[in-house]
């Protein structure tokens, strides 16, 4: 197993979060060997969402952000999700984490809208990524070169686009996290 002793945060959003990124990549990371712990901005579950609009399932909320730091992890996913994203991009605290993650060199792992968080917590500039299209104007004002690809990997850094690129997204995250720290990673932070 790939991944096994790691363990990796995934955050999830009170509501709003898309469930196929969220499920997928938390399902590929213990595929592979490695502990999840799902970390939201309160206790209890967290209801996702598919295609922004539907209800989906609710992911029981294994820890709160007040009660976490990056030090206990390996890697981080954010998922993405309109309203989840922007939800989460919106904490104090979750950016700090965010932050503290890419000053520690370990690999981070968001897609769709998820770089809104990234944004937020300036670790954009300079890198090279992907998101969902609408997100090319936010993330080039923020120093990064947006990409229309399917996976960007880019010190330490993974994203993609959307629901379709998944599989592309699992196994690139896997492989991030399983190569650990990432030096230039904490240049940027």
């Amino acid at each position: 197993m790939k991944l096994e002793g790691k363990t990796i945060a995934i955050l999830i959003a009170p509501r709003g979060t898309e469930q196929p990124e969220f499920a997928q990549p938390k399902a590929a990371v213990e595929a592979a060997g490695g502990k999840v712990t799902v970390i939201g901005l309160q206790a209890g579950e967290a209801e996702t969402f598919n295609n922004d609009l539907d209800p989906g399932a609710k992911f029981t909320v294994d820890k709160v952000i007040d009660d976490v730091a990056a030090s206990e992890f390996d890697g981080l996913v954010i998922p993405g999700g309109c309203v989840g994203a922007d939800t989460l991009r919106g904490s104090d605290k979750v950016v700090a984490f965010v932050r503290d993650f890419f000053a520690a060199s370990k690999p981070v792992a968001a897609i769709c809208h998820a770089p809104w968080t990234l944004i937020e917590a300036d670790q954009l500039r300079g890198r090279t990524l992907t998101s969902f299209p609408t997100l090319k104007t936010d993330i080039e004002n923020a120093g990064g070169s947006w990409v229309d690809r399917e996976v960007v990997v880019d010190q330490g850094l993974v994203t993609s686009r959307d629901p379709n690129d998944l599989p592309a997204f699992c196994a690139k995250l896997v492989e991030a996290f399983g190569d650990g720290k990432h030096t230039v990673q904490a240049e940027n932070a």
